[in-house]
């Protein structure tokens, strides 16, 4: 198969979550052994390193057509693993500002309605441009759900766009490009498809429910998170539309990235260990206490937590009893991570209420959020909602055992502990509150205190659990099939809703 893969991030070169992660290892199984082409597109942000990336120039000047307007683009190249191609469209103008979505104080830009529709027609242009002619195109999120949509409406004389089947994956449905209609006009699109059932929603247009409606299938990354997106709240207002679609919403649960997050070869970590030689561990540990100010102590668990701090991931809980669970408990805590201002703020000021047993750094750093994963003895992931979740899978293979929310993906990865006879994965939590949270924390820490058998036995299970990317490509590449099948069986409806201008194609 020929697969055009668009998204708004891509590891290693740009990421803010699990959705550049997925973009920057689901190609290269996709791709293993030269079975499918796949091609990434997304746009060249001004903090990607050229340098280092090899980001080449491929493409001096691109037009790109956006509603009544013609726009240009350069393109550049770099490849990942596997030697899978990824563009960049550089457009100064969209993509040369300090973050990917919003400015340095969390705003987002106002123009990014705008911004990421340029994104998916420039990806059709640069199709042509590359005489690449996909049997799939593959979206992801709303910053590209308006790809089955163009592809449908603007291609009709070019059935090599047309006729490809289309996958909108949705990585967390609570970002669904919301704005004001008036930015609905920027598409080009016919107001015949800003109706109930497309892209109108109460009177604004929305970019990810439109998605919904034209993608041969849509699948999100996990069957736990699948299920609680089809029903109210979890849908947050797009459940209708997704049972809509019936067996063509699906869950594929995200695989993890082996040859990064592996303590037996992790470049990372201060000493590689494994399930049959755990002493590398004890290591990384007492080398974390001391990069984070923690007392150096080998019989204290330390929690470790590398995420957004922001509401989806449930640190305003934690937030509620962290002082208590210091105050009363023999712990430690690591913390890496940013997010709201609030919670930066209150996290931040907790080593100097608890010096030598908190120590918090705000912001990302890989090689820290490697050491906390591999130095921890229990990593907390109290999510509200959780499409997937990678972090957790990470800790099961570093021995780290997780804390977590029973939601989406962090439900059907975890086995909770039982203990009675010590078996699970982890430990898990039902309800959203801080006493359900405090009370599954302390299960942990007593756990740890007074039964060192069931840990060890945790430890052992845990690091047994495998979720590879082979077997999440697989499912990804059956569902790319039932697409095309369908799409031959039923063509999409295609209707001329707007005119290509053929000007804009000018390399």
């Amino acid at each position: 198969m020929n697969i055009l893969m668009v998204a708004a991030e891509c590891a290693p070169f740009a990421k803010s979550g699990g959705l550049g992660d997925v973009v920057g290892a689901l190609p290269q199984h996709l791709a293993k052994n030269g079975k499918n082409r796949v091609i990434i597109i997304m746009p060249l942000y001004s903090m990607i390193d050229r340098t280092k990336y090899n980001i080449r120039p491929e493409i001096g000047h691109l037009g790109v057509s956006l509603g009544v307007e013609t726009l240009g683009c350069a393109v550049y190249r770099s490849e990942i693993p596997g030697n899978v191609p990824v563009y960049f469209l550089g457009h100064n103008q969209f993509f040369d500002r300090p973050g990917m979505y919003h400015d340095n104080a969390y705003n987002d830009y106002p123009d990014n309605p705008v911004r990421f529709a340029f994104l998916s027609s420039a990806a059709l242009s640069l199709c042509r441009a590359l005489d690449f002619h996909p049997d799939i195109i593959h979206s992801h999120d709303w910053h590209t759900a308006l790809l089955p949509a163009f592809a449908r409406r603007f291609y009709t004389e070019d059935h090599s766009i047309s006729e490809a089947a289309t996958i909108l994956t949705i990585h967390n449905i609570a970002y669904q490009g919301r704005y004001d209609k008036n930015f609905y006009f920027s598409t080009g699109l016919g107001w015949q498809d800003f109706t109930q059932d497309k892209f109108e929603h109460y009177g604004d247009v929305n970019f990810l429910k439109g998605g919904i409606h034209f993608a041969d299938i849509v699948n999100t990354v996990s069957k736990g998170y699948a299920a609680e997106t089809r029903k109210a709240p979890g849908g947050y207002g797009l459940e209708y539309f997704l049972n809509q679609k019936g067996d063509d919403y699906v869950g594929i649960l995200n695989g993890a990235d082996y040859s990064q997050w592996n303590p037996e070869i992790d470049k990372l970590i201060p000493a590689n260990y494994s399930a049959v030689d755990l002493s590398g561990k004890a290591v990384c540990k007492e080398r974390l206490q001391e990069k984070m100010g923690l007392e150096k102590r080998s019989n204290v668990p330390v929690i470790g937590v590398v995420s957004r701090l922001v509401e989806q991931k449930g640190f305003q809980i934690i937030a509620e009893c962290i002082d208590d669970l210091l105050n009363e408990e023999d712990v430690q805590f690591a913390i890496l991570g940013s997010g709201e201002n609030s919670l930066e703020s209150f996290y931040s000021g907790l080593p100097e209420r608890f010096p030598a047993k908190a120590g918090v750094v705000i912001g990302y750093d890989n090689d820290l959020a490697h050491l906390i994963e591999a130095g921890s003895d229990f990593f907390l992931m109290p999510s509200i909602y959780e499409p997937c979740g990678l972090n957790q899978i990470y800790s099961l293979k570093y021995g780290t055992l997780p804390i977590v929310r029973a939601t989406g993906g962090l439900d059907d990865t975890i086995d909770n502990y039982k203990p009675e006879t010590g078996e699970g994965t982890g430990f898990k939590f039902m309800d959203a509150t801080c006493k359900s949270a405090s009370d599954c924390i302390r299960l942990a820490l007593d756990t740890y205190h007074n039964r060192k058998e069931h840990i060890a036995k945790l430890i052992s299970n845990a690091m047994s659990k495998h979720f590879s990317w082979d077997d999440s490509a697989a499912e990804y590449l059956d569902m790319y099939r039932r697409a095309i099948k369908k799409n031959s069986e039923n063509p999409a409806e295609i209707t001329e809703a707007g005119t290509l201008n053929d000007s804009a194609l000018t390399i």
